[in-house]
């Protein structure tokens, strides 16, 4: 009934949650919500400098923990997102802490300290293992894709104890992360049997809600063409809601004239009534099919090879307000010099951080526990890649912990060549 509230569980309660926490103590002000967000901020950025110090080596720990504590406090990126209603902000911190409890494991042990780490077994509530998959759990209560840490995790033990003398290890550990993860997730699934008579640990994949169509045929058409974000506001978040304007569609979004026809009628009929039903889908869905036959590498490999360039390789202006747009330079200059160089400015500034990363990875190859970090961060980019249907830069700030940690061990360098000079 109009105007009555009902249930669903189209998001995960996390951060709904966090949100009535703080509007409990502060009254409903979202600028309350950002005080909490900031001080959620600061508390990541101490647990990356725990995360890049657990990596350096012990001579190089206080130096490296310095500079990764620098890089954390002053990457704009993740702080933009304290200043905004979303979950980004908490769902890094758990992603953070996750990671460097993580690290206790047989993941970031060394061989000295591998005695240490078997003496911690001993005790399931203060086991590392289901430690870090209850911070999982929890921040799979935020944000579903959370467990995706928990898979690099696992194919790196997989890889580590593939041997069959190893595989009670590997099911020992595999176990304690799957019951940490699903404690925090039963509140919720029992609430949704309870309420809505479904099994649901998470949410569902498309954050529909009961009875809702989910229109997967047109979202087969544009994982054919769509790389770039700024395509996203012209298809993907208009459906259900606005208009959709052909002729403001790339022309890599059809392959001839005839198709563009074909889209261009499909859409006449959507801008109609400004909804997708089953038989319309079905025409977006039959030019996907078409379009994929055609070229099966462009769909499978080039666009989500290119949706990773638009997930890492961004200006990241999403929440500014700057157009994000570089080319072509010289009327990008002439029409605003202000947002072009605001965008130049951060293009430069997340290469920066990029480039840092990947010098102390090269720098930290062979310590325990990078493999961690950069299995993670592989791992979450081919998900949102491939399988999520908008390229949104925000997926991946989630693995910038790991990126700014690895960042910091090139601090590690410069004290060993500081140290040969003497």
């Amino acid at each position: 009934m109009y105007g009555q509230l009902t249930a669903v569980d189209m998001r995960v309660p996390g951060y709904p949650a966090f949100l009535a926490s703080v509007f409990a103590f502060a009254g409903q002000s979202t600028k309350a919500a950002m005080v909490a967000q900031i001080f959620v901020d600061l508390a990541t950025c101490f647990i990356i400098t725990l995360i890049a110090a657990r990596i350096a080596p012990e001579a190089s720990r206080r130096r490296v923990a310095l500079g990764g504590l620098w890089l954390a406090a002053l990457c704009p990126f993740t702080a933009n997102y304290t200043a905004v209603i979303l979950t980004e902000t908490l769902v890094i911190f758990f992603t953070a802490l996750a990671t460097l409890v993580l690290l206790q494991t047989d993941l970031g042990a060394t061989a000295l300290n591998a005695s240490a780490t078997v003496a911690r077994r001993g005790a399931f509530l203060s086991n590392p293992w289901f430690l870090g998959g209850l911070v999982v759990g929890f921040g799979t209560l935020v944000r579903p894709e959370t467990p995706l840490l928990l898979i690099a995790a696992g194919l790196i033990l997989l890889a580590k104890w593939w041997r069959p003398v190893d595989w009670r290890k590997l099911v020992r550990a595999g176990l304690l992360m799957a019951v940490g993860l699903i404690l925090p997730l039963i509140p919720w699934a029992a609430r949704n049997w309870r309420t809505l008579h479904d099994v649901q640990f998470l949410a569902p994949r498309y954050s529909e809600l009961p009875g809702e169509y989910t229109p997967l045929g047109f979202t087969a058409w544009t994982n054919t063409w769509m790389w770039r974000f700024r395509d996203v506001y012209l298809s993907q978040w208009k459906v259900n809601d606005e208009e959709i304007v052909v002729s403001q569609l790339p022309p890599y979004a059809f392959d001839s004239d005839d198709e563009r026809e074909r889209v261009s009628d499909l859409i006449d009929e959507y801008n109609e009534a400004l909804t997708i039903d089953p038989n319309l889908d079905q025409g977006f869905r039959e030019i996907a099919r078409q379009r994929t036959e055609r070229h099966p590498l462009r769909t499978y490999l080039k666009i989500p090879g290119l949706r990773m360039l638009t997930l890492w390789f961004t200006p990241r202006v999403e929440l500014l307000p700057s157009s994000g747009h570089l080319w072509p330079v010289r009327e990008e200059w002439q029409d605003d010099r202000r947002d072009f160089l605001v965008t130049l400015g951060l293009t430069a500034v997340n290469a920066f951080y990029l480039l840092l990363a990947l010098a102390g990875a090269w720098i930290a190859r062979r310590r325990p526990g990078v493999a961690l970090l950069i299995v993670f961060c592989i791992v979450r980019t081919l998900f949102f890649a491939r399988f999520v249907e908008t390229p949104e830069p925000r997926y991946v700030l989630e693995c910038f912990p790991a990126v700014i940690a690895l960042a910091a061990q090139v601090f590690t360098r410069r004290v060993m060549v500081s140290s040969a000079a003497k």
